[in-house]
């Protein structure tokens, strides 16, 4: 992979050489600077910094770089790159994405219904086996950070997490890890370099907001412009990928406390967050305003791109709105992921409807049903020890992804309760069907009225027939097998073409449903959380670069990213 980064904020561009190693660089425009990036596993990073002559392509800026001098015959400067082989193990182990790490821990846990828990609470909202989830701790360093992520919503059972500092140590401790991973160090297929296909790819990035910024989901608009909701901080992001600018918009926070309605004495937030509203989730209504779920604020916001102005709607029942999508009449569905419920808002009448979805089992639903009291108390008495504790947080159903049909249902995911659903959008009748692999995310519906969901700790996807009521699995491609957490995925319809998040291995996914076969696309950013899929008029893929904290992302930043399949074959001003 040979990356191009200039600007501030980042705007770094990406493309991958041929088995020669010669590669084509994309327009620059009129950047001064540039660093250029040359980066394959089993070899040191190679970094240059470069100068762009106007007449004359790519030429040193420093004498002492190593690149070849300008030929003023040909107009143009060849670089002479030399990548060094890695030969420290233990810095080839780093490399490598976390999902590699995260196959040593699974092989630890014994019974399969842990290794599924573990997977789908451990890994949540950032990836697991990262170098900052790798880090050697003590037993009392340990149950800090499992304290921490069973406040924010990441809790295990007792039981397993008793077991956890242990198997942390023994997994990722390098005299064991290293050896593991880098067996075979040197041979040709160690690290073989992605198909002829993926090397057509140019993959572009920006960097937007703030380090302590979460752009959780992005939704591209018809006029070619990308939003972007910054979750942590209250704001939304718009960014023009012709030209590079940004602009922000914050969010009414109104009256609401830090934490918005799950604030008071334990609210559970890092400690740089600004979140009073929370936004979460995004879509592109008919008439081009920009929706967005405030999933801390208890909210529907709207967007009016050009006045730039915001309404806010305050749910009349549930909470924590997740996930929204449009059907044919305009009307927004969406899901409320802490309380159980589906919920229905016609924005011509600012109506809400509301569908309490089937609960498990008696206990549960007396629990949800208190959930309204229970926030009461904690804001006014200190409950933290208790949202430490976890407990059977992760028993909750959580409705998650959710999606219209072309026949007009409504189709949902209850992610822990491994199960998919159907509500009638006239009746408001909701039914229940068992999924025969574990924790189904966001989901789409292609063009033939199949729907594609991914199975976050299962790691497959399935095709689910509604007439049939028949489940196919695919298992992702990503080695070792299992290791994958696709959180999300979408549907082109103008192919059918699945793409699917590769949440843990730093890629996207394309799965072509004719052939059954899959094509990885390695991201060139490590620690690439994605969360959800959006495309544009040309068919590019966007996502972000999401993981919380953000921190633990390469370069300390949250970025955007669009991933062009065939711009390699056509880059125009190339070098």
């Amino acid at each position: 992979m040979v990356s191009f980064s200039r600007g501030d904020p980042i705007q770094q561009t990406t493309v991958f050489s041929d088995e020669a190693g010669r590669f084509r660089s994309p327009d620059l425009g009129a950047a001064p600077a540039v660093t250029l990036r040359v980066r394959r596993i089993g070899f040191r990073d190679l970094r240059e910094p470069l100068a762009l002559e106007p007449e004359a392509g790519l030429a040193p800026l420093d004498p002492e770089a190593g690149l070849a001098p300008l030929d003023p015959e040909a107009g143009l400067a060849p670089l002479v790159l030399t990548l060094v082989p890695e030969s420290d193990p233990a810095a080839v182990a780093a490399q490598l994405p976390a999902n590699r790490w995260l196959a040593l821990l699974l092989e630890k846990l014994e019974e399969p219904a842990e290794r599924e828990e573990f997977v789908r609470q451990c890994t949540f909202c950032h990836q697991q086996g990262n170098a900052a989830t790798r880090l050697e701790r003590e037993d009392w360093q340990w149950e800090k950070v499992l304290t921490l992520m069973a406040r924010m919503g990441g809790a295990v059972s007792p039981e397993l997490r008793a077991k956890l500092p242990a198997l942390f140590r023994a997994a990722y401790d390098p005299a064991h890890a290293v050896p593991r991973l880098t067996a075979g160090l040197g041979s040709d297929g160690f690290a073989p370099p992605p198909a002829p296909e993926v090397r057509r790819a140019v993959i572009e990035e920006w960097e937007l907001g703030l380090r302590a910024s979460l752009q959780h989901d992005i939704a591209v608009h018809p006029d070619g412009s990308v939003y972007s909701v910054d979750m942590t901080q209250d704001r939304l992001y718009r960014l023009d990928p012709a030209t590079g600018a940004t602009a922000s918009f914050a969010l009414p926070q109104g009256d609401l406390p830090l934490g918005g309605v799950f604030g008071g004495q334990g609210q559970p937030l890092p400690s740089t967050a600004n979140a009073h509203v929370g936004p979460h989730s995004l879509q592109i209504a008919p008439d081009g305003a920009v929706w967005a779920t405030l999933a801390l604020g208890n909210q529907l916001a709207r967007f009016d791109p050009a006045g730039g102005t915001w309404r806010i709607f305050a749910l009349e029942e549930g909470f924590y709105p997740h996930t929204l999508r449009f059907d044919a009449k305009g009307r927004i569905w969406f899901t409320l992921a802490v309380s159980n419920h589906v919920g229905l808002f016609d924005p011509e009448t600012e109506r809400f409807r509301t569908v309490r979805l089937p609960a498990a089992g008696l206990g549960q639903a007396v629990a949800l049903r208190l959930l309204p009291a229970a926030l009461w108390l904690a804001r006014r008495v200190d409950l933290t020890g208790l949202a430490s504790e976890g407990g059977d947080a992760g028993a909750l159903p959580v409705p998650y992804g959710i999606d219209v049909a072309p026949d007009g249902g409504i189709w949902f995911s209850q992610l822990n309760q491994h199960k998919i659903g159907r509500i009638d959008p006239d009746t408001l009748a909701a039914e229940l069907i068992d999924t025969p692999f574990s924790a189904p995310r966001r989901l789409r519906f292609d063009s033939r009225g199949q729907l594609w969901i991914p199975g976050f700790s299962s790691s497959v996807v399935a095709r689910f027939d509604p007439k049939t009521r028949a489940f196919e699995t695919f298992e992702l491609p990503i080695e070792p097998k299992g290791s994958e957490t696709p959180y999300a995925l979408h549907v082109d319809r103008r192919s059918d073409t699945v793409w699917i998040c590769g949440t843990n291995s730093d890629s996207l996914i394309r799965l072509d449903p004719a052939t059954e076969e899959f094509t990885v696309y390695p991201l060139p950013t490590r620690v690439t959380y994605t969360r959800e899929i959006d495309f544009d008029a040309e068919g590019r893929v966007w996502t972000s670069n999401s993981n919380s904290p953000t921190w633990q992302v390469e370069g300390g930043f949250p970025r955007v990213l669009r991933l062009d399949p065939g711009a390699g074959a056509r880059l125009a001003g190339s070098r």
